[in-house]
């Protein structure tokens, strides 16, 4: 069988030397005899297409043409680590988003089994070692449409949808020039230009019914102008800054807290009793409230006071529920 790690080692080498490669030096980098070498340099032949020939002159072996070897590859030119690690990313995504994106990784998982050696970690052992847990995904819808609105983003042209949102539940028709595909919470977005509002929108990709690709292109948004407007505040909701929170969360949760990521963090800091202090601008509160109650008690809502009083509302409200419950 193939040696693909001592493969690509040895055609790194030829790249990267203008002269030809003695023998002895490719014995040292291979860490093999004389004999694997040339079993190697037989491989490799067949493998690029090259001669690979060798020079008298030079006294060692060289690519005949070695540009057209730097322009293009006729195999993924991986190391086992690198190949691993491609599994785990196929892996990776198949958990979270099963479905999505079978089609197209099918081929490369079954070429990367094959490149493998066989002592090497396979797909069905990496199924069994290892999980990646997700709540709260769609993965069946959006598989539906994902494929389009990839196309779209990717070709920079617009897209048609049909697209029922959540709060107002009725179904519109929006013409979309599609910017970027936002994975958030294992869910996807579709962040683009809506030529209906004439304005910059967020859609929930498992919220559209129908999708397709026309012929116009799509208007350009900075990146900036983007970030403004999705990436300010805490959330997924998106708009300008409408005020800062000021969260205190107990020792005890600092120790989970100050190694999160929280979007729209804006400062933090440990105070001397081991308390840790959030400031995270938002918009709208929505998000926001519900991060907040999953670590009551174990945090305090400084400011401002409306976000104090929604959250004391909520707590409240459910004291209520479960009070009456016999």
């Amino acid at each position: 069988m193939i040696n693909y790690e001592r493969l690509i080692t040895l055609h790194r080498l030829l790249l990267a030397h203008r002269e030809p490669v003695s023998t002895a030096v490719i014995q040292e980098r291979l860490g093999c005899s004389r004999a694997t070498v040339m079993r190697v340099i037989a491989d490799l032949r067949d493998i690029s297409g090259d001669p690979i020939p060798y020079d008298r002159f030079g006294s060692g072996f060289r690519y005949q043409r070695p540009r057209e070897l730097r322009r293009e590859l006729p195999y993924p030119w991986f190391g086992e680590a690198e190949l691993r690690a491609l599994l785990v990313i196929r892996h990776q995504l198949q958990q979270t988003q099963p479905g999505l994106f079978a089609e197209l990784l099918a081929p490369l998982e079954q070429r990367l089994t094959q490149l493998l050696s066989p002592d090497e970690l396979q797909p069905e052992e990496l199924a069994k070692r290892v999980r990646l847990l997700s709540l709260g995904r769609a993965a069946k819808a959006v598989a539906n449409h994902f494929p389009r609105c990839a196309e779209a983003v990717l070709r920079r042209r617009r897209l048609m949808i049909r697209y029922r949102s959540r709060t107002q539940d009725e179904s519109l028709d929006r013409e979309v020039s599609p910017c970027r595909l936002v994975c958030y919470r294992d869910n996807w977005y579709l962040d683009g230009w809506c030529h209906k509002r004439e304005g910059l929108r967020r859609f929930a990709v498992d919220r559209i019914l129908e999708a397709s690709v026309l012929p116009g292109d799509a208007f350009d948004i900075s990146d900036t102008q983007l970030d403004q407007q999705f990436g300010a505040v805490f959330g997924i909701f998106s708009g300008p800054p409408a005020a800062t929170a000021v969260l205190r969360f107990s020792p005890v949760r600092a120790r989970w807290v100050a190694d999160e990521i929280w979007p729209g963090q804006v400062a933090a800091r440990f105070l001397e009793d081991g308390r840790y202090e959030l400031q995270v601008a938002y918009g709208d509160p929505t998000e926001l409230l519900m991060e907040i109650l999953k670590h009551v008690p174990e945090v305090e809502v400084l400011a401002p006071a409306s976000l104090r009083q929604a959250v004391a509302a909520r707590l409240h409200a459910a004291l209520q529920l479960f009070s009456s419950v016999s």
